[in-house]
């Protein structure tokens, strides 16, 4: 049985941005579910390891890059619910504080090369396949269990929106959340922001889990700021100057190309006066880790 009470508000927030375009903006604080199993993580979680219990799996086998946000959420995720865990890591062999933290908790690492990670479902045969007891998770936890606990969020809200943005990398959490606007029958707006280069992908993945692109979804491509986990000083001063100025911190991998798509959007225009906006905080906040250099 998995229990775990969590504390997600909703908070309003305030920019003088704000004020002159007569916008009303709130964050959806999923970084304050768990220190480690923070933000989207614990909801795309949620029911894979609610299957592997009831299927009596053991030991949850995942996939992430050095950096991984998803590998110490289910690391800590595994210590916490009595399963093992393991990892197979992105590239050469490094040591840093997000792995070792995911070691702390008990995960198992094993360093791939990079074609070799491509295939994942063949990795997971070739280590796990004659073991009953493993229980595969995609890399971000990716898949139409993790959509349907990110779908969850919308039942959460206690106001109104016209608009819900979110950072998106493998796509779960942006089509857990058109499910739930299609599942409630709201007219919402949901903001995607890929945090890739060429996040045309995302919306493959969406189709890929059986939920199906209407009017409700937007993709803005143009803020991933070179790629995946990649900077530029516009960013990295912005990151700065919205946590000095709200005392939510924000990362430039995710959360930080959000904040900054919409003040962008703001500028521009591109979003009506009187309107109420929510930002899903997606937690990750260790990945600040491996970038503090760039602050």
């Amino acid at each position: 049985m998995l229990t775990f009470d969590f504390y997600s508000p909703e908070e309003e927030i305030f920019h003088p941005l704000y004020a002159e375009k007569k916008v009303r903006v709130f964050v959806k604080r999923d970084d304050l579910i768990h220190p480690y199993i923070s933000g989207n993580k614990w909801r795309k979680l949620k029911y894979p390891l609610a299957e592997a219990k009831y299927n009596s799996k053991e030991n949850l086998v995942t996939f992430g890059g050095a950096w991984s946000n998803h590998l110490l959420a289910t690391a800590c995720a595994g210590a916490k619910f009595g399963f093992q865990t393991h990892g197979f890591v992105r590239g050469e062999r490094v040591d840093n504080p997000v792995l070792k933290l995911c070691s702390l908790f008990g995960m198992h690492l094993t360093f791939v090369d990079r074609t070799s990670y491509k295939d994942k479902k063949d990795l997971f045969e070739q280590h796990f396949g004659t073991d009953a007891k493993a229980y595969f998770i995609d890399e971000g936890g990716y898949s139409v269990l993790a959509a349907k606990g990110c779908s969850e969020l919308i039942g959460e809200l206690t106001h109104p929106y016209d608009h819900i943005f979110c950072a998106c990398g493998t796509g779960a959490t942006a089509a857990g959340l058109l499910m739930g606007l299609q599942q409630a029958d709201l007219t919402t707006q949901l903001h995607t922001i890929p945090v890739l280069k060429g996040g045309q992908f995302i919306k493959q993945a969406i189709t890929d889990l059986g939920i199906t692109l209407d009017e409700r979804f937007h993709m803005h491509l143009e803020y991933h700021f070179g790629g995946y986990a990649k900077t530029k000083p516009e960013l990295i001063a912005f990151v700065q100057q919205f946590t000095k100025g709200t005392g939510i911190l924000i990362e430039p991998t995710y959360t930080g190309k959000m904040f900054f798509a919409l003040h962008d959007l703001l500028q521009k225009d591109e979003i009506a006066e009187g309107q109420r906006l929510l930002l899903v905080h997606t937690g990750g906040l260790t990945g600040l880790l491996g970038m503090l250099d760039k602050f």
